[in-house]
């Protein structure tokens, strides 16, 4: 855990890298496979693939914390937990829920300026003053396999295509990206 906060931390350092986010072990492994150097998990992509809204009662802390901790145990990178608001308003609640969120091996979170109060949206994060260096794609390539799934599935429905499944990955090259089993 030491190692992988100390890597997340020296990626910091200088320049700008981007944190892909998986949302799920498979999409973790293919993400390492492809040479990232760390990972960011997405929580409307995780709430996504369980039939969720993106919303902290649809998706409460145990479940995130499970999740964070299937995330970073799928592959060696450091992870940085999309962890919501922190599940709290006070700011001693929120640094209970880091604690808990850092004993899943997370090497780092992000916890959102979203208060979902419309009166006062949002928290009070001054990203710039901090020296923001990374770059996360949120849910982006999770919305993308779902669009993906989407037009596929409703060509089927609709017209009784099946060309929706053009460009589909092989079993050959995710048994191999996953491990056989020999």
């Amino acid at each position: 855990m030491k190692d992988a906060a100390a890597a997340f931390r020296a990626l910091h350092a200088s320049g700008c890298f981007v944190l892909p986010n998986p949302w799920d072990a498979g999409s973790a492994v293919y993400l390492a496979h492809l040479g990232f150097k760390a990972l960011a998990t997405t929580s409307a992509g995780f709430a996504f693939s369980r039939g969720l809204p993106d919303t902290v009662k649809a998706v409460p802390r145990d479940l995130m914390l499970a999740h964070v901790k299937e995330i970073v145990a799928a592959t060696p990178l450091p992870v940085n937990a999309d962890f919501q608001s922190g599940y709290a308003d006070e700011p001693e609640e929120v640094a209970a829920s880091v604690g808990l969120c850092v004993a899943t091996g997370a090497a780092g979170l992000s916890i959102e300026d979203a208060t979902g109060d419309p009166e006062k949206p949002l928290y009070e994060s001054r990203l710039a003053a901090l020296g923001v260096r990374r770059i996360s794609v949120g849910s982006a390539l999770a919305r993308a396999a779902w669009g993906g799934f989407m037009r596929a599935a409703r060509g089927i429905a609709e017209t009784g295509s099946f060309e929706g499944l053009e460009g589909a990955a092989s079993f050959a090259e995710l048994n191999a990206l996953f491990g056989d089993g020999a």
